[in-house]
């Protein structure tokens, strides 16, 4: 009888040889995406709008395959930059295989205070996820190769927030945000419907609560309590889920959205 071969699971996690171009590599999720991707063996290219930090973030990644990390300067918000910033992680990776769409021009403004200007300037970080996708989608059919697009969403491009949970300690959760995640997710499906001819996935993993150090302790208490397992998320939680839609262990998925949340979304 004729024998396939079949991929251990190991192999199928194993990104060897990868290039990953990661926007927002030295943030709080950032350095937990660009440390799995570097951990299963992938060469990671960190941008940032300052080089310095991106350097700097890039020589801390561990290396288990000798592999050496990069640096790029690139700003999502501007297009001339979107294109000399993968120009230059193509150049300096050599290729790249894998994007994780996660840096984000943040605004802390709510329903009460948001102008017009301020909310319509927010929905720009997913025309920058666009094209930095596209520039993807167009490189690896240049070099008739696959790839995998990882567009960073959230909870809250899902479900609305509960009032009372920053009612007297915090701003509302910005109302920009929740529409801009919203698009996030429904651009990566359509995306992927267009794509997957082209042997490029397009997903999307959509974190829950997981606040930085710098969060209102009271806000996060009242978080906490909101959430069926009644704690916050810790940044390594993402690890597996970015390795598996990075890797061929999702070769068959395209057009999801993966939510890690503690089950806020569940109830």
């Amino acid at each position: 009888m004729t024998q396939t071969h079949e991929p251990t699971i190991q192999q199928l996690f194993d990104l060897t040889g990868r290039v990953a171009l990661i926007t927002g590599g030295t943030g709080h999720l950032g350095t937990a995406f660009s440390k799995a991707l570097a951990e299963a063996g992938a060469t990671v290219v960190i941008s940032s709008r300052e080089v310095a930090r991106a350097k700097e973030a890039a020589a801390a990644l561990p290396t288990p395959k000798k592999q050496k990390h990069l640096a790029v300067t690139l700003d999502q918000m501007d297009s001339k930059s979107l294109d000399k910033g993968f120009t230059d992680a193509v150049a300096a990776g050599g290729k790249v295989d894998i994007l994780v769409n996660n840096g984000l021009e943040a605004l802390g403004k709510d329903l009460t205070n948001c102008t017009f200007e301020e909310f319509a300037r927010h929905q720009v970080n997913n025309a920058g996820y666009f094209i930095l996708a596209r520039h993807v989608r167009n490189h690896i059919v240049e070099r008739k190769g696959s790839g995998s697009v990882i567009m960073i969403g959230s909870m809250y491009g899902q479900v609305g927030s509960y009032p009372d949970a920053y009612e007297g300690v915090s701003v509302a959760s910005p109302v920009a945000y929740h529409a801009l995640k919203g698009g996030t997710i429904h651009m990566t499906r359509h995306l992927a419907c267009y794509w997957a001819k082209d042997n490029v996935r397009v997903n999307c993993l959509s974190p829950g609560p997981f606040p930085p150090e710098r969060i209102n302790k009271e806000m996060v208490a009242r978080l906490s309590h909101k959430n069926p397992m009644k704690r916050m998320g810790k940044p390594e939680e993402l690890k597996g889920a970015i390795v598996y839609l990075a890797s061929d262990a999702s070769s068959f998925v395209t057009g999801q959205n993966m939510t890690v949340d503690g089950g806020w979304t569940a109830w």
